[in-house]
């Protein structure tokens, strides 16, 4: 009489172990891919280059240059606008390339099997 239920060699079947080790390689490798982000740094410029802004991939702000032409007493509020926007622009370089590397990596998921009912 055949056993009823269960998987033959009782542990997992074969494509639930092969699922396991995928899923556990793709952790790994967006450990590492995500440490090389965090250690990365992104430059912008703004006001044609009056204004330099470098950020880093734990999204922190590395450095601010400001060329002296921009530094106006009277006019304050252009400088606030000109860091802003190198801030920005950096940070969205960053979170370009952090979502390209981590896309790469979780574009394998499709290959793990999909057509879970949840």
């Amino acid at each position: 009489m055949a056993k009823r239920g269960g998987f033959p060699g009782g542990g997992m079947p074969g494509n639930m172990g092969n699922l396991m080790k995928q899923a556990q390689r793709m952790q790994r490798q967006m450990e590492e891919k995500q440490a090389e982000i965090e250690a990365k740094e992104w430059e912008a410029t703004a006001g044609g280059g009056a204004v330099t802004v470098k950020v880093s991939g734990k999204k922190e702000i590395v450095s601010v240059k400001l060329s002296p032409d921009v530094v106006d007493p009277d006019d304050v509020e252009m400088l606030e606008d000109l860091i802003v926007a190198a801030t920005n622009e950096a940070l969205r370089k960053m979170e370009e390339e952090s979502s390209q590397v981590m896309g790469s990596i979780a574009g394998g998921l499709g290959g793990l099997g999909g057509g879970f009912p949840f």
